[in-house]
């Protein structure tokens, strides 16, 4: 087992600072360093649940993004939105137990449960508990528990907050409800780096079994942020996407016209187990997770580094981590939301890592939406889907190129494509930055 136990232990690796690529000596073989298998995939997402046709959905050009219905909490305040299926409370958790649980609580627990289920496990039989992590991000908490709190205490005083306000709306509470359901009894955390969070976590997943400390971990994110208030919040910064007739229309990354994200809501959970527990139990993967970065810009609380020199740094340290030259990625899922800073400062670190390597770029906001500290996880699922199915989905509304933005896009239409490595960002407010590598799973079967 590698010794690599330290928090902070990919950040640690000195970017390379050679060749204008970025490709310094460590990132030009793999170093030994065990991967992660990613052996379950469980997604509540505007496009839906099901990892096949999601997957489907975006590798086929549609969006999950529509118009606010009447009746939705936040309709009149946003023109468009990422709405996930609705989870009821009964769903994953008993009646008396699930009228005191904020959405993003309920959105994980049925991500993680088809997780579990996809993985073919069950906590105690198939793997110790005590040998078992959970680690879900998320960017809010219980945001929709707080707000109805608050409410009700300027309405009727200190007696109207109810004693489950803060089991329903502390951020560790999606963690906490998932391993009591599963009985996962090792190391547990929440992860709370606004949009980052999710790719973090899955980060912290492969450095828990890489330690030696796990040998399963359910990780990811979860967000339900569609809140007059949060929205109300994003419209004032001039952040989210207006004036478009069409609400499919209206992420756009990448693109000359773009005016904002679309915010968004969902869960996305994985199961990564050691390559070792993996294949004793005779499990199929879908990938596996080999490599991860983490740096901060240490610039402004809301705007990326103009040059996007923190972005670079992380995805520098993901293929030294994983063991890799910038050559060995086919794809890039950037993080790519929409934003005419973003997107500019991701283009350029993505050109100062890669320079005339240029990978394909992507960004599946374009059918999803923004979905905060869920989306780095979401997006960590979608570039091991297309590692293990070779198509790479395009960026949905990508008319006319930004020039400010040259790089390989995928656009149009799925390009198939067979991957060595695929790399996957994830950049949040506060200057987080992390960056993900997938090769292909070890396993003898893939899902």
């Amino acid at each position: 087992m590698s010794t690599d136990t330290s928090p902070t232990a990919a950040a640690s690796t000195t970017p390379a600072t050679g060749p204008a690529t970025g490709a310094g000596p460590t990132a030009n073989r793999r170093v030994g360093r065990p991967g992660a298998v990613v052996t379950g995939i469980g997604l509540v997402t505007p496009l839906g649940r099901k990892t096949a046709e999601v997957f489907e959905a975006l590798t086929a050009g549609r969006s999950g993004i529509t118009a606010v219905p009447e009746g939705h909490v936040a309709h009149g305040w946003v023109p468009a939105a990422g709405i996930s299926p609705d989870i009821a409370g009964r769903e994953v958790l008993p009646p008396t137990e699930a009228r005191c649980v904020d959405r993003f609580a309920l959105l994980a627990l049925a991500a993680a449960d088809d997780a579990i289920a996809d993985a073919g496990l069950v906590i105690g039989r198939d793997v110790d508990a005590r040998r078992t992590a959970v680690v879900l991000g998320t960017g809010g908490g219980g945001l929709e528990t707080y707000e109805q709190q608050a409410t009700r205490r300027q309405d009727r005083g200190r007696p109207g907050v109810s004693p489950y306000m803060l089991p329903g709306m502390l951020s560790n509470m999606a963690t906490a409800r998932v391993a009591i359901k599963h009985g996962i009894r090792g190391f547990s955390s929440a992860i709370v780096t606004a949009c980052a969070a999710g790719a973090q976590s899955v980060a912290e997943g492969l450095r828990l079994i890489r330690s030696g400390d796990a040998d399963v971990v359910v990780c990811g994110g979860t967000d339900a942020s569609l809140h007059p208030t949060i929205i109300a919040a994003f419209t004032n910064a001039r952040a989210l996407a207006q004036g478009w007739e069409d609400p499919a229309q209206a992420s756009r990354p990448f693109d000359t016209r773009r005016n904002g994200f679309v915010l968004g809501e969902g869960s996305t959970v994985l199961v990564l187990e050691s390559p070792e527990h993996a294949a004793a139990r005779g499990a199929a993967g879908y990938a596996e997770l080999i490599g991860w970065g983490s740096t901060t810009d240490a610039h402004h609380p809301t705007t990326p580094r103009p040059d996007g020199e923190g972005a670079a740094d992380a995805m520098r340290l993901a293929l030294a981590n994983a063991g890799l030259a910038p050559s060995d990625i086919g794809y890039v899922n950037a993080h790519g939301t929409g934003t005419k800073l973003g997107d500019i400062a991701e283009s350029a670190a993505l050109n100062a890592v890669f320079g005339d390597h240029r990978p394909a770029v992507s960004s599946t906001k374009g059918a999803t939406g923004h979905l905060l500290g869920a989306a780095g996880a979401l997006e960590a699922a979608v570039t091991a889907l297309a590692v293990a199915r070779g198509l790479l989905p395009p960026t949905l509304n990508l008319d006319e190129p930004d020039p400010a933005c040259p790089v390989d896009h995928v656009r149009g239409a799925a390009r198939p494509v067979e991957l060595r490595a695929a790399l996957s960002n994830a950049f949040a407010f506060g200057g987080h930055n992390t960056s993900l590598i997938f090769g292909p799973t070890p396993t003898a079967t893939v899902k």
